[in-house]
C-alpha cells in the first residue's frame, strides 16, 4: 500500500492502454473490457481522453475520468464546442472524501481551458451507475436541464449557447417489437450484450439488436444515457446497464400484461 497519498494522474492513450487500463470494475480479461478497448481504440483519434488517478507508491488506480469533444459524445445531448464528460469514477475505501473526484474534473476543465472550448459538460444521475450532480456543482458547474433521473450539468469557460438534450421520446417509435439498442462505450453493457446469446436461450423471445456505432448514433439514441436502452414496441423498458436477471424480470413482467 502506499506510504503517501499524493495523487498522480496518468493520461491513457493507444500506447500506454496494455500497461494501464482503465478497467472500471471489471478484470482487463474479461470480455466486457476486451470490447470496450477495442472501441477506445476508435475514439482516441475523435479526442477522447482518459485520465487514471493513482496514489504515489500504491500499483493500483484509485479513479478515472474518460471525456470527449462534444460533437464526439455518446450521449443523447447536443454539446457542440464543449468537452463532455463520458465517465467519472473514485474508489469506495480510504481514498474517498480526499477531493480526487474535484481532482479529476480539474483535469477535464483545465484541458477545455487548453483547447478554447466553451467549457465542460455531463449528465449526473440521481441512481447510482452514474456520478451525482453534488460533485459538479461544488466544482461551479450549473445545472441547465433534467430528464428523470438524469440532469445535465454546464461549466461554461466563456459566453456560448448551453448544451441541452436531445428530443429521444420522439426516437423511441423507431423501434418495433422487442429491441436491444447499445453501445460499446460501457463495458458492462458489452459485457452484458456477450451474455444476452445465454441468457435467452431456450426462451419464446425475438429480441432485436441495435448497436449503436458512431457518436452522431448514440446521439439520436431513445434515452438520454444512449448506451443501454431496452424498449418493446416504442415504450422505454431500462434506459441504463442492467443485469440479466433483472433483464429478464423486466420482461417477463412486461411481456405478461
Amino acid at each position: 500500500m502506499a506510504t503517501n497519498e499524493n495523487p498522480i494522474i496518468i493520461d491513457v492513450n493507444e500506447d500506454n492502454l496494455s500497461q494501464y487500463p482503465p478497467t472500471c470494475f471489471l478484470n482487463p480479461k474479461n470480455v466486457g473490457y476486451q470490447i470496450k478497448a477495442e472501441w477506445l481504440k476508435e475514439r482516441f483519434s475523435e479526442g477522447l481522453k482518459i485520465k487514471l488517478l493513482y496514489i504515489e507508491n500504491d500499483k493500483k488506480y484509485h479513479g478515472f475520468i474518460e471525456y470527449v469533444p462534444g460533437e464526439h459524445a455518446w450521449r443523447a445531448v447536443e454539446a457542440k464546442d464543449y468537452l463532455f464528460i463520458h465517465c467519472i469514477w473514485v474508489s469506495l475505501n480510504k481514498f474517498k472524501n480526499k477531493g480526487y473526484g474535484s481532482l479529476l474534473v480539474e483535469e477535464c476543465v483545465k484541458d477545455a481551458e487548453k483547447q478554447g472550448k466553451a467549457g465542460v459538460a455531463v449528465i449526473a444521475s440521481d441512481g447510482p451507475f452514474m456520478a451525482n450532480k453534488e460533485l459538479f456543482l461544488k466544482n461551479g458547474f450549473r445545472a441547465v436541464q433534467k430528464s428523470g433521473a438524469f440532469t445535465l450539468l454546464v461549466k461554461q469557460l466563456r459566453n456560448a449557447a448551453d448544451p441541452r438534450f436531445k428530443d429521444c421520446e420522439n426516437q423511441l417509435s423507431n423501434y418495433d417489437g422487442l429491441t436491444v439498442v447499445y453501445s460499446n462505450q460501457c463495458p458492462w453493457v458489452a459485457r452484458f450484450m456477450s451474455e444476452l446469446p445465454e441468457t435467452i436461450k431456450g426462451k419464446s423471445l425475438k429480441v432485436d439488436i441495435v448497436e449503436l456505432k458512431t457518436a452522431e448514433q448514440a446521439q439520436a439514441a431513445p434515452s438520454v444515457y444512449a448506451v443501454f436502452n431496452l424498449v418493446n414496441d416504442g415504450k422505454l423498458l431500462a434506459d441504463h446497464y442492467i443485469s440479466s436477471t433483472r433483464f429478464l424480470n423486466i420482461l417477463n413482467k412486461e411481456l405478461k400484461q
